[in-house]
């Protein structure tokens, strides 16, 4: 029976209303979505800053752009908005553009995912390598961890580098000038989010520690920076939606820039989709999770908002909080709109190392320790893809990184997949299983013909195993017999190999008959054929046919080598 191909654009939320919702689902979405929204605030606040921009950046985005993945996404638990993998990226595009330099980049990664989506790329990838992902997220959370120890210890430096070992040896140079009361509320931050975490893990932890803190200084005049102190506090409303500039110039210089959020955005998004099935027993929707990121990514662009994805604690928390549908992920972008509008006042005596704190908790969790250390026991070729992210992630930049990655991980790949590619000579042996009457198919092999079979797809990678079969050979024979019943897929390489070979046995005067061609193999041969008149090439449908064959064949005319 044929399923039903599935939309490239179906959001979960309509599917969810179409099908039935009460009045009981509603009231466990909205406590689900207060849950979210009271861990979220604190967060969008600290992101943004970290990030080199205003407190009132990661609220805006939190608000539109989790508002928009959730009532668009694929996901039924899906919490969108700004998350600790955009850090680096934002930092270094804003210091490179500016801030309008990142409104545009974000809106052309928009533009990209709702293309990728309509394009139907979503499961594609599903194919993107364990060790990458592992390497790339545990270089970001060392990012992050580094980018907070500046406000942690209360450093009075404007700037710092964006490059990790400058920034290093910048803040090891001013250590001495470190304020303990920052250094306090830091720590006591961590400790009171893990005290929480592993006591109480209901409690609002990263709330507590903010509203707490604050309060603190408030009331003993503690002398930290704070949000007001630095920023001058929050808006209390939304801005309304800008075009940026726009120049071909400017456009090219932020394609890098657009594809790495795009990446990112696609990466962590379907990442926290296929957490939320772990969780929920669902399944997601790849390519409609593609369109909402990038409609979502757009409209923070046009509000002046960071860049968003799929934020995989959120989504759990949301799960756990007992959501029903996609308007919990919705309802969570009211709440902190309302957060945002009621106590914005309240908001500028946030001190900024507690924040700091906040996102030394969230680097840790994103860290993905247990992830590597288990990557590091694997073979060397994955090891190397994780080092090699992870060390570029650190050192370099990330669209350098995910090159870097990819790059070495296909090559791995090819690697592995010619060491599985096997041409065995000698092989008398039935296209399929043992059966009796191969014994009698062995005794019925001329001894002037060789058989050969190949196992494992013939590619460019392992066509060298091809190549080396008339060298074992130090009498041609009347006939070769190439069994390829076992070779799932041929590319173009694969054909040249095979040409090559039945080049050199026609200058030999021998024949070739292939048999046992599968599917893929043989409709590229059709559309690729070995020779132009076939004379000494056979094709037939398997080994019993080929042996029938040789016993009638005489062997070819040889052909002299002909000089290019």
């Amino acid at each position: 029976m044929n399923t039903p191909r599935q939309a490239a654009f179906a959001p979960k939320l309509w599917t969810v209303l179409r099908n039935g919702y009460r009045g009981g689902d509603f009231r466990h979405d909205a406590v689900a979505g207060l849950t979210v929204a009271i861990v979220a605030l604190p967060l969008a606040m600290a992101l943004a800053i970290a990030s080199g921009t205003t407190p009132d950046k990661g609220l805006v985005t939190t608000v539109v752009a989790g508002l928009l993945i959730s009532a668009l996404g694929g996901t039924r638990f899906q919490i969108g908005g700004p998350t600790g993998a955009f850090i680096p990226v934002v930092y270094v595009v804003i210091a490179a553009h500016g801030f309008d330099g990142l409104v545009l980049a974000t809106l052309m990664a928009g533009i990209l995912l709702v293309f990728a989506g309509l394009m139907k790329v979503g499961a594609l990838m599903r194919f993107m390598p364990q060790p990458l992902v592992t390497g790339f997220t545990s270089g970001i959370a060392v990012i992050i961890a580094a980018s907070q120890l500046k406000d942690a210890l209360g450093l009075p430096l404007e700037t710092v580098p964006a490059e990790f070992i400058p920034r290093i040896r910048l803040l090891a140079a001013h250590l001495g000038e470190a304020n303990p009361t920052a250094l306090a509320l830091a720590a006591g931050s961590v400790a009171l989010i893990v005290g929480l975490r592993r006591h109480a893990p209901r409690a609002p932890g990263f709330l507590l520690a903010v509203l707490l803190s604050a309060a603190l200084v408030a009331l003993a005049g503690l002398q930290v920076d704070t949000i007001a102190s630095r920023f001058g506090g929050i808006p209390s409303s939304l801005p309304m939606p800008q075009w940026p500039a726009l120049s071909l110039e400017r456009l090219l210089a932020l394609v890098p820039a657009a594809l790495t959020i795009a990446f990112l955005a696609g990466i962590e998004s379907l990442l926290s989709a296929v957490v939320a099935d772990g969780m929920s027993g669902g399944k997601h929707r790849p390519n409609t999770e593609l369109v909402a990121q990038g409609v979502a990514n757009v409209a923070s662009a046009l509000v002046g908002g960071l860049p968003a994805t799929g934020a995989i604690a959120r989504t759990a928390t949301n799960i756990r909080s007992g959501a029903r549908s996609p308007l919990a992920g919705v309802l969570h972008a009211v709440f902190v709109l309302g957060f945002m509008l009621l106590l914005a006042p309240l908001a500028g005596y946030v001190p900024l190392p507690t924040l700091a704190g906040v996102l030394l908790v969230v680097a840790w969790n994103m860290s993905e320790r247990e992830h590597f250390m288990h990557t590091l026991r694997a073979p060397k070729g994955d090891r190397a893809v994780l080092l090699a992210t992870f060390a570029t992630t650190v050192l370099v930049d990330l669209t350098f990184a995910i090159e870097v990655g990819i790059v070495i991980a296909a090559f791995v790949f090819m690697s592995r997949m010619a060491d599985v590619v096997e041409v065995q000579s000698g092989l008398q042996l039935s296209d399929g299983d043992d059966a009796p009457e191969d014994l009698t198919q062995r005794a019925r092999v001329p001894h002037d013909v060789q058989v050969y079979r190949i196992s494992g797809p013939l590619f460019f990678g392992a066509t060298g195993r091809l190549e080396s079969v008339l060298d074992d050979a130090a009498t041609p024979p009347r006939a070769y017999i190439l069994r390829m019943g076992q070779v799932p897929m041929v590319d173009a390489s694969g054909v040249h190999a095979l040409k090559t070979l039945y080049e050199r046995c026609r200058r030999r005067g021998t024949q070739l008959v292939i048999s046992g061609l599968r599917a893929q193999p043989r409709r590229t041969l059709a559309r690729m054929p070995l020779s132009d008149h076939g004379e000494g090439l056979h094709l037939v449908g398997d080994f019993e046919q080929a042996l029938a064959l040789v016993d009638t064949l005489h062997p070819a005319p040889a052909t002299p080598a002909t000089l290019p």
